[in-house]
């Protein structure tokens, strides 16, 4: 068994942002987007019929997807007549994910969750296992689909609300002055461009915020890519970055090194799926009184049990009105002295804000 970990302060709070969507199929969506870790009761939703669960991911190799598995199955484990054990992992291949997500509809499975890795490009798969009967339901990114049609409902993280949340923090942290910029995935990323139009929205309020490029700053959501294009931020801006926005904490790991790195002030940070070895820096820097502004939002491993709510509504012909649109929590705020959970055992790309009971996200880390 791994060992405990170190929490140094704990707490949540998200203030509440417009979002609404809806869904057919026997589900139906309320205004949202939701607080990731304020979700319904599952119990009303299970139904008595024995149901199969298979989730489908297009690259399932990290430490944060295994959480995301065991998060479905901690979930399902709360209907007695659900069983979630099935798990594809594409590695990266679109023809294998649709190929799977097939197979599980020709094998009658009743659910079929589907981490929306492709976007629309998987739009075929999810209507064909749809119409042969699968509760169908791609989750995370928005999809331009019908409802009721191609899948049967699109539960998704809500990525501009998060984007104006991080523009509503930095004027606080940055006293309502200051450079800043996006990073995000690769050039054109839909999501990435999703976080970006929130983040211009909430901006726009901010006079005294300027946006350095009105692109996000591609970082391909690797270390490696990451390292490098903030080592070419150094280069063209200097120390005159106030903060940096980003959609993936990998991502804000490397840039946080690369500035360090340099000699270079590390700018202001606010980031979402963050890692242990991420936060754990922050704390020991911040022990150290040497911390950079830091917002981190998380929870997003627990998005899969809004999936699995969602399913099993439309699959069982309940009405539910638990909103499409999540939203993560706030899990780290140098601004209010929130705090992030830091293991010395945990992998250093596990994501400690996850729902999971402690003993169960340790006896994962020791398989």
């Amino acid at each position: 068994m791994a060992g405990t970990m170190k929490m140094l302060k704990g707490g949540t709070a998200l203030a509440a942002v417009a979002g609404a969507a809806f869904a057919a199929g026997g589900a139906m969506a309320g205004d949202g987007p939701i607080r990731v870790d304020q979700g319904a009761d599952i119990a009303p939703l299970c139904g008595d019929a024995p149901i199969r669960v298979a989730l489908v991911d297009g690259w399932g190799g990290d430490t944060w997807r295994k959480i995301t598995f065991a998060e479905l199955q901690d979930e399902a484990s709360k209907c007695p007549n659900v069983t979630a054990e099935d798990h594809t992992d594409a590695g990266g291949d679109q023809q294998t994910y649709a190929a799977a997500i097939n197979g599980y509809s020709l094998q009658g499975y009743e659910i079929v969750l589907a981490f929306t890795d492709f976007g629309d490009a998987a739009m075929p798969a999810y209507r064909a296992a749809y119409q042969g009967g699968a509760a169908m339901v791609p989750y995370f990114g928005v999809l331009s689909g019908t409802p009721g049609v191609d899948y049967a409902v699109n539960p998704y993280q809500d990525s501009e609300a998060i984007g104006r949340q991080y523009a509503d923090w930095l004027d606080t942290a940055l006293d309502g002055k200051g450079d800043v910029l996006m990073s995000g995935g690769p050039a054109g990323a839909a999501s990435s461009a999703s976080f970006l139009k929130g983040f211009k929205e909430g901006l726009a309020q901010y006079p005294g915020l300027k946006l350095l490029d009105d692109d996000f700053i591609a970082m391909n959501w690797n270390p490696a890519d990451a390292q490098k294009a903030a080592a070419g931020l150094i280069a063209k801006y200097g120390d005159s970055i106030d903060a940096i926005a980003s959609d993936y904490g990998v991502t804000s790991l490397a840039t946080i090194k690369a500035f360090q790195q340099a000699g270079v002030r590390v700018p202001a940070i606010a980031t979402i799926a963050t890692s242990n070895e991420l936060n754990c820096m922050y704390t020991e820097a911040a022990e150290a009184g040497a911390a950079w502004k830091y917002l981190a939002v998380d929870g997003s491993t627990a998005d899969v049990r809004f999936a699995l709510r969602q399913a099993l509504a439309a699959h069982n012909g309940v009405e539910f009105d638990e909103p499409l649109g999540v939203a993560p929590y706030v899990y780290a705020d140098s601004t209010t002295g929130v705090m992030p959970k830091c293991s010395d055992t945990a992998p250093p790309d596990a994501d400690l804000s996850s729902l999971m009971p402690e003993e169960k996200l340790n006896a994962l880390f020791n398989q």
